[in-house]
């Protein structure tokens, strides 16, 4: 086999998620599940309106359109057209993203406007694929705790790691590989954010964040990995982000109301 390219990383991408947030990641979720339920009347009240251009949502590794079912309802009541995947479950199979290119191709010439792009976790890593394939299609990605700097089998819980490669196929290494010789953080030709957790229970945090410059932008959430395709404040930052059109497009503004009190101040790639 074929050593893997390399490439130069503009950053050292190493450690696993913190032992404890991994033990007590399917409670947060449960929590951040049920949060959602009692604040969902407000967080949309509070949202800014959808301008009606395509959104497609991508699921985390294992998952599929129902596990971002509520994301996507929630998008589509403030007016956005939300595309899923319908790919079925995400295995992280490279035919998995062949597909979503070729729907997401097909959707752009359809709907004859750029497509905004939210990927949970692994779904995220592929939006940053398919971005870089059809620049001029997209308009923002949105990545959800998705470790696209992941560049090694140590960079996710050991269990995630194992299950990924017998569900995938191939290694991380291998992954990357497939993805071409580029540096995962080489900029987007489009807005992008990155939001992560500290305290992620899945993979590591650090493999989540962007470089910083004027069209990416990393946001910090208190939270699950698993939780934030359902967490308030996670879709608080989606509904924000995609209402910022791309030609006039600036970051979030976590000074603006009692913001700050609920995200802290992120961490930077430079």
């Amino acid at each position: 086999m074929e050593s893997p390219p390399t490439f130069a990383s503009s950053q050292p991408s190493s450690g696993r998620p913190a032992l404890f947030n991994s033990l007590f990641e399917l409670p947060r979720v449960l929590f951040e599940a049920t949060l959602l339920g009692v604040s969902w009347s407000v967080l949309r009240a509070q949202a800014p309106k959808g301008d009606g251009h395509p959104v497609m949502v991508l699921p985390g590794f294992m998952g599929g359109d129902e596990s971002t079912l509520l994301l996507r309802r929630f998008l589509t009541s403030l007016g956005y057209q939300v595309l899923p995947w319908l790919q079925g479950r995400n295995l992280g199979r490279p035919e998995l993203l062949e597909g979503a290119m070729r729907r997401f191709y097909r959707a752009w010439q359809a709907y004859e406007t750029p497509i905004s792009l939210v990927g949970q976790s692994l779904g995220g890593v592929f939006s940053r694929e398919i971005a870089r394939q059809f620049p001029e299609a997209t308009r923002c990605v949105i990545t959800l705790g998705s470790p696209f700097a992941a560049t090694e089998h140590g960079n996710t819980n050991p269990l995630v790691a194992k299950l990924f490669e017998q569900m995938s196929g191939l290694s991380v290494e291998e992954m990357r590989a497939r993805f071409g010789a580029t540096d995962p953080r080489a900029p987007l030709a489009m807005p992008a954010t990155a939001i992560y957790s500290r305290q992620d229970g899945m993979v590591a945090w650090k493999t989540c964040i962007d470089l910083d410059s004027d069209r990416t932008e990393n946001i910090e959430v208190l939270g699950s990995h698993s939780g934030m395709a359902v967490a308030p404040d996670v879709l608080h930052v989606v509904a924000d982000r995609l209402a910022e059109h791309p030609v006039t497009w600036k970051k979030f503004d976590r000074a603006q109301g009692l913001r700050c009190l609920v995200y802290p101040k992120p961490a930077t790639l430079s």
